[in-house]
């Protein structure tokens, strides 16, 4: 130890004899000030991804629910806690999401519900699924949705997605609401029991709402079927966030063939959306987390479908850009979640403070020297003025003396500063022109004698 700090009086030593002592003591103050500086800035931009998220999911029981607790339990293993709010539906999430009021981070929200709603400071990570859209209906079979008009409908709970696109498909096809179609305002808690005890003509639900074993009941169900979309294509041209789904005949039941035949139905996708404030490294988090729980194939999706940028109606994510490009940073893919959050941690604050120091100390010693130089140029001034009053004009003896004189008092003068030895080419230079000067005034004092 003793060692050590001897050497390091040794460094100091040698760089205040070339320097000077208020050199080093200048650059450490510089260097102080600018770490300070970008001290100030980390704590105010506060980069630390943060360990806690609310999602807006749906109602207890449902697809968005049973999602995110998958989120929720994913997330833990990372040490990130999220938090699940209730709610009605994905227009209850969207107005969640886009209310700053509402202490919400990210939600599912249903693609084509975002008319009446300001979307500039939400953004999309991605559709994560389909959702596709099942009619189950009593009686003959139909081939048009303007063949359910004049019937008691089942569309869904006001504030739901299936709802808004019931309403759009229904509108589509000259059935509006207050007409002789009966919309159901309030649908009894279990909808299916009523269409299964005829109180009603028409259930509409989003195929991930439903079990495949209801799907089974109701198939097999007599006088119950299952509307086939044969304009799906029409209504993926005239609906932009509606996709084309088959569901092959037997995939729900390969031993009772169940469907009988290939089922043409329309989906809106599932989108991820969140808040612009969004820490990036979250984002990454949330994608991998995705990947996870809708990435697997399922009766509307193959493997590795979801999540995707299928999704025109929402600003993309730029974060989320990259990560569908390229993964997760390099950060986030090889150490923990929380070891990568430091060390990004430490980047961001490194990375200015270098940016900002090396300059700063490659710049230190020019400023310096200029410190130096108003200080010698003080001298120079008066030199100058000295040399003008001893040559413009011929003068007498006692000019002349008055002059030397001077020179001797402004050599004086410039003897007692303290120049660095780094810098006496500038304290040697002056003296050199002092003593140009005063060698040409002696000269022509001896001239003028031999005359």
């Amino acid at each position: 130890m003793v060692e050590l700090k001897t050497h390091y009086k040794k460094i100091w030593a040698k760089l205040t004899a070339i320097y000077g002592g208020n050199f080093i003591l200048f650059t450490s103050w510089t260097v102080g000030l600018v770490a300070l500086l970008c001290l100030a800035l980390f704590l105010f931009i506060n980069s630390a991804a943060p360990t806690k998220l609310t999602i807006t999911a749906g109602e207890e029981g449902s697809i968005y629910h049973n999602n995110a607790l998958k989120y929720k339990a994913l997330l833990a293993k990372e040490g990130v806690t999220l938090t699940i709010l209730p709610s009605n539906g994905s227009i209850d999430n969207l107005n969640k999401l886009a209310d700053k009021r509402v202490n919400v981070d990210i939600g599912f929200v249903q693609s084509g519900v975002a008319a009446n709603t300001k979307i500039n400071k939400l953004m999309s990570l991605g559709s994560i699924a389909y959702q596709p859209l099942v009619i189950f209906y009593h009686g003959e079979g139909k081939h048009l949705i303007s063949d359910f008009a004049g019937q008691r409908l089942n569309i869904g709970e006001p504030g739901s997605g299936t709802r808004s696109l019931a309403l759009n498909i229904l509108k589509e096809n000259g059935i509006l609401p207050g007409g002789a179609t009966q919309l159901i305002e309030k649908p009894s808690v279990n909808p299916v029991d009523d269409l299964l005890q005829d109180k009603i003509d028409a259930i509409f639900v989003m195929g991930d709402s439903i079990s495949t074993n209801l799907i089974k009941t109701l198939v097999i169900t007599p006088d119950i079927n299952i509307f086939n979309f044969n304009q799906a294509d029409g209504y993926t041209r005239r609906i932009k966030t509606l996709h084309k789904l088959v569901l092959p005949e037997g995939s729900i039941d390969l031993g009772k063939n169940i469907p009988v035949n290939d089922l043409n139905l329309i989906a809106p996708s599932v989108e991820l959306i969140a808040r612009d404030t969004l820490h990036p490294a979250l984002s990454d988090l949330l994608l991998d987390v995705a990947s996870q729980v809708h990435g697997p194939a399922s009766l509307f999706a193959k493997s590795g479908e979801f999540p995707n940028l299928t999704t025109q109606e929402y600003r993309i994510s730029s974060d989320a850009t990259r990560y569908y490009k390229s993964g997760k940073s390099f950060l986030y893919r090889d150490f923990p979640f929380w070891v990568a959050s430091f060390i990004n941690r430490i980047l961001v604050v490194l990375i200015p403070l270098l940016l900002i120091l090396i300059p700063t100390i490659k710049l230190a010693p020019l400023i310096y020297r200029w410190k130096i130089q108003l200080s010698i140029y003080p001298f120079y001034k008066a030199l100058l003025e000295l040399e003008s009053d001893a040559f413009k004009t011929t003068i007498n003896a006692n000019k002349r003396q008055e002059i030397m004189s001077n020179l001797d008092q402004l050599e004086a003068r410039l003897s007692k500063i303290k120049i660095p030895a780094a810098f006496a080419d500038m304290f040697y230079g002056l003296r050199g022109h002092i003593n140009f000067v005063r060698t040409r005034l002696m000269a022509e004092q001896i001239s003028d004698a031999v005359d």
